[in-house]
Parts: C-alpha cells; structure tokens; sequence
C-alpha cells in the first residue's frame, strides 16, 4: 500500500493524497476510514473533512466509487488490478488529535485523512511527503528522507507527524533508549533545563517498570500563542499542543505534567491495553469498563513521577494534587454513575460538560482511587508493595506479550498484589457513586495529609504536622534509583 501526500496551495489547507491499491484480484473492493481515534474514546466522524473523492485506473480511467457508510467506500475495479483513490482533506484545525498545513507547518495525524482496504489493515504502507525544501520530519516511524514506513496501518495511524524548516530539538538517551524532544512555535527553549528534567522523569518512570517498550521515542510539541493544553499518546511518540507562548512558568509547569503524564501511556494504554480495544476497530465505538485504569492510574503517576525525579518539589507535588481533588469533587462529587460505567460512557459524551450530575471524570476521580489503592498497599505493607508492583504485574502479564487484559483481570491483578480480596475498594471506588470523601481521607492520614470541604464547595488539602506521617510520606514519593543520575548524564 502506498500514500502520496502534496499541498499545492498552503493557504488552502488542502492536503491532496492518492491512495495506491495494488494487488487487487476482486471485482470491489471497500476502503475505509476511521470513525475514531486511539487516544479519544469518541466518534470523530474524519469523512466532513473530504472535500471530493474519486477512484482511477491505472490507464487513468475513472472507476465507479459510492458511499456504503459514513465513511466507507465502495469501488468498483473493472478488472484492474491497480486502483488510485485521490481524495483532498481539508487540514486546518490544531489540537493534538487534528491535521493542520500552511506556508510553514505540515502538522499530521494520519488517522485523520488514511484510508485502509477492508482485509488488508495488516499489510506496510510507504508514505511519501511532498515536503517543501528543507522541512525536517519529526516522526516516530522510520523514514528515507520523506519517505516513511509502517508495518501497518496501526502503526500508521499512531505515529503524528510535524514537518517545517523552523523544528527545534534536543536528544537525550536514557538506558539506551533514543529521546526525541521536538518544538514547533514561537519561543527559544532552555534545551539544559528542559533536557535535565525529561531526563530524569524518563529515568525514572523506566526504573520503576523495569523496561521501556520501544527503542525511541518522539515528544512532538506544538507550541500556540493561544491558551492550549492537550496531549495525545502514541506508538512511540507524544503529540502535544500548548499555549500560550510566553515561555513563562506556567508554560513549563503544563510542558512537563503533559509529557510525564503521556509517556507513562507507552506502557499503560499503549501496550497494557484493554482486550476490547486489541486490536483496535476503527470502524465503531469500542466500550470499554477500565479507562479509570487507562487515564486515572496514568494521570496518578503522571505527577508522582516528576515529584520522585526531584522534577517537583513536595509543595508543588501536593498543590497539583489538589488540583484534581477540586476538579472532582466540585465538578462531580454528586454523580450518579460509577467510575466504571463513566469510562463506557466515554464514548456517549466523555469529553463534554454534560447534563449535571451524571458522570465523573475518568482523569480526576481515577487518579484519586488510584492514590487510595497506592497508599493502601503501602500501608498494609509498610511500602513493600505499591500499586507499582501492579502496574509492573500488569506489564508483564498483558503488555510485554500485548495480549490485553479484562476488568476481571485487573481486579485479580490488585487483589493478588494485595494478598486479600478489596470488595470494599471495588464497591466504594469503582463499582457505586459511594461519596469518596471517607476513603480518600483515609489513605491519605496515612501519609499526613487531610482534605478539607467547605460549605461554598470549595476543597483544600493540608499538610499534618505529624513527623512518623512524613516519614511515610517520604517513603511513598521515595525516587526508584537504578542508576545515579551522574552515571546517566554521562
């Protein structure tokens, strides 16, 4: 299978592809093109984007091409054996899960505008880039100048691509792995700083599971003059759109809470992935009960490890704590779904407001029961287990063989780390709309902290002043160390 992609006019935003079919031994074939994409749990509907489509011989004869669904087609191949389908998308949106193209950006999700020939999803594709001269490609797949390759269309639609002459990165290496950080905006990065910090939260989350995935890995960073936050996880690399590009403090603090977060999903989502979504089917919603395991436990550690890199401080740790705290319980603490079914529901309405009420949040209270199953093993065991020792259960289990794990299997997977049944965890945390105040508050006075509510709504976390807690607390933001950070900077 072979992509060519050209802009013939930037100011279009026109993204013109031909889509060549060989091999082809049937009287139709039907093409089709996602309806979704990993990372967002809901109908995207990419087919609006297609300004025309038409199939084409070989000989360059039109073929008979029609609508079977939204975004399905049916072509008719007159007995050719080679068929092109030429199509122009419309690239002009930019968030981290969009296409974008101008007079000096070539922003890709080829999950967008990509096509795949039903029976043919496993096959390589070659992309070719029609690049302006002297673009560089910032890309997890392996490219031939701009020529890129992908074992198939998985792995096509899960490597995003950013392509200018105006790219900036550093590089740094960690246990052998390959780090890529790439930015595409209107700032001057401090590379020392930024190189230090990644550094050391890529340090640490390997240590901690033992093992990276892949042997590279991109942070693809588009940076706006507008207020942006949004990060999207991949094969190998990280799409991330921030703003606005004043380069102050705030604009760091969101760089480094996104990149922590979405390089914890190379293990967690990416490769432990729920058997329903393995592999993936692009042509429906495909439900799913544990997205409090996916974006909940990933969220949790997104900002623990930055405070076990000796990235954050204690006070900057408990603050974005906080932060979530608040986001739940004066967004949804009086929902009437449970955590699990809000994570089916992603697909209904994840990612709006909503009607009051109804759901929670995935991200907010499934980093808070994540917090009160860590802290609850690490006390019934004095820190001898964690929910590290989980997610490390789950990796070996379901992620290193990618065979994907169910809901049972997660609970068996706690329960065995636990050396007990939790039905009290599963009731009041994941399987009710129980009020979690009481086990919340629970978990942490083992680590001398305290969340207080207020009768406005308002949420505050203390800090006890209770010495044997801090040791605890200390001992649960303790930094898993493999290496000296002097050995790895070398």
């Amino acid at each position: 299978m072979h992509y060519n992609v050209s802009v013939s006019d930037p100011q279009s935003h026109l993204l013109l592809i031909t889509y060549t079919i060989p091999e082809i031994n049937d009287d139709y074939i039907e093409i089709q093109l996602p309806s979704w994409r990993p990372g967002r749990y809901e109908i995207q509907n990419f087919a609006k984007n297609i300004q025309f489509i038409e199939a084409i011989s070989a000989d360059q004869q039109k073929l008979s091409i029609h609508k079977v669904t939204k975004d399905r087609w049916r072509v008719g191949t007159a007995g050719e054996k080679e068929v092109q389908i030429r199509y122009a998308y419309y690239a002009i949106s930019q968030n981290a899960g969009t296409s974008y193209v101008d007079e000096e950006l070539w922003y890709l999700n080829f999950i967008n505008f990509c096509m795949y020939t039903e029976g043919r999803i496993s096959e390589p594709y070659t992309i070719h880039l029609e690049l302006p001269e002297g673009y560089q490609i910032a890309c997890g797949l392996p490219s031939t100048g701009n020529v890129l390759s992908a074992k198939d269309f998985y792995q096509l639609v899960d490597s995003p691509l950013l392509a200018s002459q105006s790219l900036q990165k550093c590089e740094y290496v960690v246990r052998g792995v390959q780090f890529k950080i790439w930015m595409h905006g209107n700032l001057r990065p401090n590379w020392r700083r930024i190189e230090r910090d990644f550094r050391r939260f890529s340090r640490e989350q390997i240590a901690t599971m033992g093992e990276f995935p892949e042997t590279d890995y991109h942070f693809l960073n588009l940076i706006l003059p507008t207020a942006f936050y949004h990060g999207v996880e991949h094969h190998n690399s990280t799409m991330i759109v921030l703003g606005p590009d004043d380069e102050g403090e705030g604009l760091y603090a969101d760089l480094l809470g996104v990149s922590s977060h979405e390089l914890f999903h190379a293990w967690n989502i990416i490769r432990i992935r729920p058997k329903e979504m393995l592999p993936y089917d692009f042509t429906k919603e495909n439900y799913f009960r544990t997205c409090f395991v996916a974006e909940g436990c990933t969220t949790y550690y997104g900002d623990v490890f930055l405070k076990r890199a000796g990235v954050f401080t204690d006070e900057t740790y408990i603050k974005e704590l906080q932060v979530y705290m608040k986001r739940h319980f004066e967004n949804s603490a009086h929902a009437t779904q449970s955590l699990a079914d809000s994570s089916f529901d992603l697909w209904l309405d994840g990612y709006e407001k909503g009607i009051p009420n109804r759901k929670v949040s995935v991200y907010h209270k499934g980093a808070l029961v994540a917090l009160i199953l860590d802290l609850f093993l690490r006390k019934k065991s004095n820190h001898a287990q964690s929910l590290d020792d989980v997610m490390r259960l789950l990796w070996v289990r379901f992620g290193k063989p990618f065979v994907g794990y169910t809901l049972e299997d997660y609970i068996s997977s706690v329960e065995e780390v636990a050396g007990e049944t939790l039905e009290w965890y599963w009731n009041d945390c994941i399987f009710t709309s129980e009020p979690l105040e009481f086990r919340l508050n629970e978990a942490l006075a083992f680590v001398g902290l305290q969340m207080s509510t207020f009768s406005n709504g308002n949420i505050q976390l203390n800090v006890l002043d209770d010495f044997k807690a801090k040791l605890q607390r200390d001992k649960w933001l303790a930094t898993v160390q493999v290496l000296s950070l002097e050995e790895e900077e070398e």
